[in-house]
C-alpha cells in the first residue's frame, strides 16, 4: 500500500483567517530579526568597502526574491499547512518531506526560536543586567566542556517569552496574525526612525561611502559576505507554512511573498545607507553592534539604548512569526501519519494546531535551558540549505511530474529564476562544506537520525489498513 493513501490533505480543520497584510507581516516580521543590526560588520570585513557591501545586499536580495518567486508558484498550487514539507513530499515523495519536518521540529525551527528568545533577553540585559546572573546550577556534566549546567535568570525569561507567544497563537491564528501585524509595523517604524535620524543628521559624510578596510575580497570574500546577507534575508519562506490558513491563497500567498521580500530588500539597503553615512568602513568593521554605534555617535548613550529596544521588538516579531509558521510543519507531518497522532489535533474552538504549537514551544524551551541550540542550529544549516534548494527545484520537478496541476501563479522568468536560485544554493553548499567540513557532516548526521523514525511511522501508518 502506498503511503500517499492518507487523510484528505485539504481538510485539516484549520481556519483561513489570515489576510494579505497578516501574510505579508509574517514575511517581513520573520525575516527582519537582529541580523540587520549586526551583519554589516561581517560583510565589510569580507569585501572591504561600502560599495561592495551594497553589491552583496542587492545580489542576496535578488536571490531571495528569486526564491520567493519560485515559492509563490508552489504556495499557490499547494496551499497546505507545512510549506516546504508539502513541496518536498509532492515532488520527491514522503521521505524527503519527513526529513525536512524532522529537521525543522527537532533542530532548525526549534533552534531558531530558542536563539531568538535568547537574543531578546541579551538585549534586555542592557537594561536589566541581573538577567545574566546564575539562578541555579544543575550538578550534571551538561554544560560547556562537561561542566555543570548553569541556568541564568535570563533563560527563564526567554522561556517565558516563548510560552506567552505560544499561548497567543494557541487562541487563534487571527490573534497571532494580528499580533504579527502590530509588532511588524512597530518594528518597521522604529527602523525607519533609525534611517531618518541617520541620514538626516549632520554628523555624517558622503565621503564615508568611499572608505575601505583590508579584506580578503574577490570571490572568497564576496561569498563569505553573501552567506551573512542570506542569513539576514532568511525567513521569507515561512508564510508558506501557514498556507492552509491564508484567505484566497492563490492570490494572497504570491503577493505576500513578493511584497514582503521586496520590502525587506528596500529596508536593508536604506538602513545600510544610514550606517555608512555616519560610520566609515573601519568603524563598521570595528564593532559588532553597528546600529548601536551609529546611534551612539548621533544621540549618545540614549541612542544606543533606543537601538536595543528596536532590536528587542524586531526579535519579538520574528519570534512570533516563527512560532506561528513553524508549528504547522509537525502538524502537517502528524496529519500525514508520520508523527504522533496527537500533534495533528486541531483545537475545537480556536481552530489552531494547538498540540503542535505546545510541542514546538516546549522543545524550544528545553533547548534554551540546554544552551546548545546555537551549536545544533549551526550543524543543520548545511542540511537545511540543501533542502531549501530541493524545495525550489520542486517548481521544475512538478512542472514535469504533474503538468496538469492548477497553477494560479506561474513563476516569472521560469525556468531561469528557480535555476539561478538553485545554482546559488549549490555554491553555498560547496562553500559551507569547504569551510566547515566537520560541522557539515555532523549536521548531516543529525538529520539522518530521523531516517529510522520515518520507517517506524511509515510501518505504524500501514498497520491501520
Amino acid at each position: 500500500m502506498a503511503l500517499n493513501m492518507m487523510p484528505n490533505r485539504s481538510d485539516t480543520g484549520l481556519k483561513r483567517d489570515l489576510g494579505i497584510w497578516s501574510a505579508a507581516a509574517i514575511v517581513v516580521g520573520t525575516v527582519i530579526g537582529s541580523g540587520i543590526f549586526l551583519v554589516p560588520n561581517t560583510m565589510v570585513k569580507n569585501v572591504g568597502s561600502p560599495a561592495m557591501v551594497f553589491a552583496v545586499w542587492i545580489f542576496g536580495g535578488i536571490l531571495s526574491l528569486f526564491g520567493a518567486l519560485s515559492y509563490a508558484e508552489l504556495a499557490a498550487a499547494l496551499p497546505e499547512a507545512g510549506g516546504e514539507y508539502v513541496y518536498l513530499r509532492e515532488a520527491y515523495g514522503p521521505f524527503w518531506g519527513y526529513i525536512y519536518g524532522w529537521t525543522q521540529m527537532w533542530v532548525a525551527k526549534s533552534g531558531s526560536i530558542a536563539t531568538l528568545a535568547t537574543g531578546f533577553f541579551i538585549y534586555l540585559a542592557n537594561f536589566r543586567p541581573g538577567l545574566e546572573r546564575v539562578w541555579f546550577v544543575i550538578p550534571l556534566p551538561f554544560g560547556e566542556g562537561g561542566q555543570p549546567l548553569e541556568i541564568h535568570y535570563g533563560q527563564i525569561m526567554a522561556i517565558g517569552v516563548i510560552l506567552v507567544l505560544g499561548t497567543i497563537n494557541y487562541f487563534g491564528v487571527r490573534v497571532g496574525g494580528n499580533v504579527q501585524v502590530v509588532v511588524t509595523l512597530l518594528k518597521v517604524g522604529l527602523i525607519a526612525a533609525i534611517i531618518v535620524i541617520g541620514l538626516g543628521s549632520g554628523d555624517g559624510s558622503a565621503a564615508n561611502y568611499h572608505t575601505s578596510v583590508p579584506a580578503p575580497g574577490g570571490v572568497t570574500g564576496f561569498f563569505a559576505a553573501l552567506v551573512a546577507a542570506l542569513w539576514a534575508y532568511d525567513g521569507w519562506n515561512n508564510v508558506s507554512m501557514v498556507a492552509s490558513e491564508v484567505q484566497k491563497p492563490q492570490r494572497n500567498l504570491p503577493l505576500a511573498l513578493i511584497i514582503g521580500t521586496g520590502s525587506v530588500i528596500v529596508i536593508y539597503l536604506l538602513t545600510n545607507f544610514a550606517y555608512f553615512y555616519i560610520l566609515p568602513a573601519p568603524a563598521v568593521a570595528g564593532t559588532t553592534r553597528v546600529a548601536s554605534e551609529m546611534m551612539r555617535r548621533i544621540l549618545g548613550s540614549s541612542g544606543a539604548g533606543a537601538v536595543s529596544i528596536a532590536a528587542m521588538i524586531s526579535i519579538f516579531a520574528a519570534l512570533n512569526g516563527s512560532i506561528l509558521s513553524g508549528s504547522r510543519v509537525p502538524f502537517a507531518m502528524a496529519h500525514d501519519g508520520l508523527f504522533f497522532r496527537s500533534i495533528a489535533r486541531v483545537h475545537p474552538v480556536h481552530r489552531t494546531p494547538s498540540a503542535s504549537i505546545m510541542a514546538l514551544c516546549g522543545w524550544a524551551s528545553i533547548l534554551v535551558l540546554s544552551g546548545r541550540y546555537d551549536q545544533l542550529y549551526t550543524y543543520v544549516i548545511f542540511a537545511s540549505v540543501i533542502l531549501y534548494g530541493m524545495a525550489t527545484a520542486a517548481v521544475i520537478v512538478l512542472r514535469l511530474k504533474r503538468p496538469e496541476m492548477a497553477r494560479p501563479y506561474r513563476t516569472w522568468g521560469y525556468p531561469f529564476v528557480p535555476i539561478l536560485f538553485v545554482v546559488a544554493i549549490a555554491c553555498l553548499v560547496v562553500s559551507t562544506l569547504y569551510k566547515s567540513p566537520r560541522e557539515s557532516m555532523m549536521g548531516i548526521g543529525l538529520v539522518t537520525l530521523g531516517v529510522p523514525f520515518y520507517f517506524y511511522w511509515k510501518r505504524r501508518y500501514w498497520r491501520q489498513f
